[in-house]
């Protein structure tokens, strides 16, 4: 076997080998064993879609999903000057098990500074811990991402904003009552099962933490739920929104949860963030009433909000132990609650959307076009070990029963680099195939001068292989495919996409040309591009289809 071979399989092992040890530490939390982490009270998650299971992302998907990151996919409150930033994504087609219930769906990215989890085993071990939650009241985690310096959460995405959007920065309407007690109620929800499930911290829970899924209900972002950095600041808010403990040691404790839950309420309240101490003041003095956002216009109850305020109030006590338990907000707000039936996108003057993308096209991908969507080099290469030379029926090859000798070097140097393919001895493969080319190379200059044709490059101008002559035959396209995928696996990607690009030119028609081209960009980190030539490859698919 190769030495390009056992590179390729060392980077594959070394993936391996992390998968492994979170699988250990899976089990020993007693969940199921695998990548793929089992739903922890999975009835209490009921909305429309089927919660994804949590799992490893790959750099490439990731980059695939974003356009390679690209800052038009920010959407980050503070876009690209957040020190964390946050992407929106949509994750391409997969068929492998683990990640079925992620097709085509909607994503959001966090996307850490490089120094902010050195250790990659801390930050995989954290993110499993929190990956193991399901909540309909959570933006759950579904995966991860550890490569090099890269540290990436995975979350479900909510496309209608934040609650601080909605409370400070709206444009046609502003929350109304009943919603914002639902808001306090949901979240008050979240943090209940967070906190019966082992996960009672919460970092900076603020109404930017507040999300609105697809169907206008309030979400709270699981990226709360892990830290900033292994040893970074926990509170990136002002200072005066800060619990006093926090102040005073820098360690957030499950009381001071409830202290920037009582800030959360201020912010439903009054419309405004404003500082707590204020808040307070106003309170003991009765201005209730004055707290109250003026949008709402008097629709409200004053018995309610008094209810409301009185919590708040017990929420931002100076002593932590003064404060309420997250069960003891749920049922404070639990007895508020009307307008039950009333949907939240309703009351928040907003359209429902979907959470994943459309369904797939009514002629799914081939199993060549899947494979090279997921850059799935394994896949591919079985793919054309399998199908071997079938794709070149139609394509014509020249007769070289003149040179039979030269007939005899070429078909062995095939033959040669057939076997080394199968056996997965990808630099040998290079090597015959390109002995394969020289030879048909030379054969075809050899013929050209016997029969007068017309050469229309020099030995050092023309690309190894496109060779024209005067009936414009050409040489096998199956051959450029499976030297760029050896390319590939050599990690060679610049050579890999030369040799697709020579697969159209034999074969202009030929989709799978098409895909390892969309390979070979991706592994460029061309990924818009890549996408394209995906696109292309899957639409000669359909023109072939609606042929037959």
């Amino acid at each position: 076997m190769g030495c390009c071979e056992s590179t390729f399989l060392k980077g594959r092992e070394d993936n391996n080998n992390n998968k492994t040890k979170n699988q250990s530490l899976i089990s020993s939390n007693g969940t199921s064993n695998g990548v793929v982490v089992g739903l922890t009270a999975s009835s209490n998650y009921h909305h429309d879609g089927v919660p994804p299971n949590f799992s490893e992302f790959t750099l490439a998907e990731l980059k695939s999903a974003t356009n390679n990151f690209s800052s038009e996919f920010i959407v980050s409150e503070s876009g690209e000057k957040a020190p964390n930033v946050v992407y929106k994504g949509r994750l391409q087609q997969q068929q492998s098990n683990n990640n079925n219930s992620n097709n085509r769906r909607w994503i959001a990215i966090k996307k850490f500074s490089k120094l902010a989890w050195p250790d990659p085993k801390q930050f995989a071990d954290e993110a499993w811990g929190v990956g193991k939650l399901r909540h309909k009241r959570v933006a759950n985690l579904i995966g991860y991402c550890c490569h090099g310096d890269e540290r990436l959460l995975v979350a479900e995405y909510m496309p209608n904003d934040t609650l601080a959007k909605h409370l400070f920065h709206w444009e046609n309407q502003t929350i109304e009552w009943a919603m914002r007690l639902r808001v306090a109620l949901y979240i008050a929800e979240a943090l209940d099962y967070c906190s019966s499930e082992g996960r009672p911290l919460y970092h900076d829970l603020n109404a930017y933490r507040v999300l609105f899924d697809e169907n206008g209900d309030p979400r709270l972002s699981c990226f709360g739920l892990m830290k900033n950095s292994r040893d970074g600041k926990s509170y990136s808010t002002n200072l005066a929104y800060t619990p006093p403990e926090y102040l005073r040691n820098g360690r957030v404790t499950p009381e001071s949860v409830m202290f920037s839950f009582g800030t959360v309420l201020l912010d439903l309240l009054s419309g405004k963030h404003i500082p707590p101490s204020h808040a307070l003041d106003m309170i003991r003095g009765k201005n209730i009433l004055l707290l109250m956002d003026s949008h709402l216009e008097g629709n409200f109850s004053t018995e309610e909000a008094t209810v409301v305020f009185d919590l708040a109030s017990r929420c931002l006590q100076y002593e932590p132990r003064d404060r309420p338990t997250t069960k003891d907000l749920v049922a404070t707000l639990a007895p508020l609650q009307n307008k039950s039936d009333v949907p939240s996108y309703v009351m928040l003057g907003i359209a429902k959307q979907e959470a994943v993308a459309p369904p797939t096209p009514q002629h799914p991908l081939s199993p060549m076009g899947d494979a090279c969507s997921r850059t799935d080099l394994t896949a591919i290469h079985q793919i054309l070990v399998m199908t071997h030379y079938k794709d070149d029926e139609g394509t014509n090859e020249l007769s070289f029963q003149e040179w039979t000798q030269q007939m005899r070097d070429m078909l062995e140097a095939r033959k040669r680099g057939d076997v080394a393919f199968r056996d997965k001895d990808f630099k040998t493969a290079i090597e015959c195939y390109s002995q394969f080319i020289e030879v048909i190379f030379r054969a075809m200059l050899d013929y050209l001068w016997r029969n007068g044709g017309h050469i229309l490059a020099s030995y050092d101008v023309i690309l190894p292989g496109i060779l024209f002559i005067d009936v414009g035959t050409m040489v096998s396209p199956t051959v450029y495919a499976r030297r760029s995928l050896c390319h590939l696996l050599c990690d060679q990607p610049d050579a890999a996409l030369r040799d697709a690009m020579q697969a159209q030119c034999v074969y202009a028609d030929w989709s799978t040309a098409f895909y390892m081209q969309a390979v070979a960009l991706a592994k460029l980190d061309m990924h818009k591009d890549a996408a394209d030539m995906l696109k292309e490859a899957a639409a000669l698919e359909d023109k072939k289809r609606g042929g037959r």
